[in-house]
């Protein structure tokens, strides 16, 4: 789901309409046309979607055998194998001193298709030390990536972008330097088509992904994996007490944070700011989520017929998960993080750990992760990790 520019909306015609309008009928006879392009039969097909391998719908019981299941579920419709490549990193890149950590620029195998270069902030001091996976939204803004959460220091050509995203979305912050000071090791790395993998533009991202489709994998299911290994490699950093590594993502990265959490065991703990619902409910006329484009960062073919959004998160169960959403927030409607919030309170309860969940909604707030919601999650980080 993006947070950019509306892209010009076509209608589709489809059903009865369409066979009206085939049969040589004219444009007053046929069926209206939707908006969104969703198919006059639509509500039909969500009928279907029952969701059967959810927790609780499940005929699995046992919940360790279920999370089992519903995982290989979700990596089977990935399109993307497990990837076992050396990292073989190259640390020390441009480095320089922050307020308290050091930044330093690591290269490193993120998969069997290329290396990857990434931004890691590590405190001064001992360690091993808490860490952080930083995830970057979309935002239909590609030139930077990592950037839009770590302050640039080896290209000032992207510091006034960055500044600009940080100032609209992060009351001027950079996330990643923020937990740095307070004592955490912070990687974040660019998705395929973002910063130094990119820039893609916005109305490519259709092509992209219905050509890694031709090709047998799928832009979704890559991020997916490389979200894996990214948390792999960071919790194997001597620096890094792999105990207490955190994901944490806005936007688009929070869904990629409590996805990460649900596909990798060395993640100990979640922050979802801005990205979580039931699928139902914004598969809608007029949602953004219809678009098209950016959402083929986020969609998995077929796994609807199986698993919603907060089954997939539920997945990550009992670990501490935080999930954050702004009650203004035009891109997910009350509704669906109702709907979702119930469904992921059920689960930690069915744990007997719902002390570890936190659902939050901060009513007058929109799409954003401000200073003091910055603060109330950290604070929530300090207390798991």
């Amino acid at each position: 789901m993006a947070t950019g520019e509306p892209v010009g909306r076509r209608a589709f015609v489809a059903g009865a309409g369409a066979a009206a309008l085939f049969a040589g009928a004219g444009p007053a006879e046929a069926a209206a046309p939707l908006e969104g392009t969703l198919p006059d039969f639509h509500p039909l097909l969500k009928d279907e979607l029952r969701f059967p391998l959810a927790w609780g719908t499940s005929p699995i019981r046992d919940f360790r055998a279920w999370r089992r299941a519903a995982r290989a579920k979700v990596e089977e419709h990935l399109f993307v194998a497990r990837d076992d490549t050396p990292y073989a990193p190259e640390f020390g890149e441009r480095s320089t001193q922050g307020e308290g950590f050091t930044r330093e620029l690591v290269t490193f195998s993120l998969s069997r298709y290329g290396r990857v270069r990434g931004a890691l902030l590590t405190p001064h001091g001992t360690g091993p030390f808490p860490a952080v996976l930083l995830l970057h939204d979309h935002g239909a803004r590609f030139d930077i990536g990592k950037e839009k959460l770590v302050r640039p220091w080896s290209d000032g050509s992207r510091l006034p972008s960055a500044q600009a995203w940080a100032d609209r979305y992060f009351d001027g912050r950079f996330v990643g330097d923020e937990l740095a000071r307070r004592g955490y090791v912070v990687l974040a790395v660019d998705a395929l088509g973002w910063g130094d993998r990119g820039p893609v533009a916005y109305e490519e991202q259709q092509a992209l992904a219905a050509n890694l489709y031709h090709l047998g994998s799928s832009l979704a299911g890559l991020m997916a994996r490389e979200d894996v290994r990214a948390a792999g490699f960071l919790a194997g950093l001597d620096r890094v007490d792999r105990r207490r590594v955190a994901a944490l993502g806005f936007s688009m990265g929070a869904f990629r944070a409590w996805q990460t959490a649900a596909l990798s065991d060395d993640i100990a703990a979640t922050v979802s700011v801005c990205w979580m619902t039931g699928l139902k409910e914004v598969m809608v006329p007029g949602d953004n989520i219809l678009r098209g484009q950016s959402s083929y960062y986020m969609l998995h073919p077929g796994l609807a017929r199986h698993l919603d959004f907060p089954d997939v998160a539920s997945i990550g169960a009992p670990k501490p998960m935080f999930f954050l959403n702004g009650g203004l927030d035009p891109l997910f409607p009350a509704d669906g993080v109702r709907v979702a919030h119930d469904k992921l309170r059920a689960v930690w309860r069915s744990r007997r750990a719902e002390e570890r969940l936190r659902l939050r909604t901060w009513p007058d707030l929109g799409h954003v992760f401000t200073a003091p919601q910055q603060d109330e999650v950290f604070d929530w980080l300090d207390s798991v990790l």
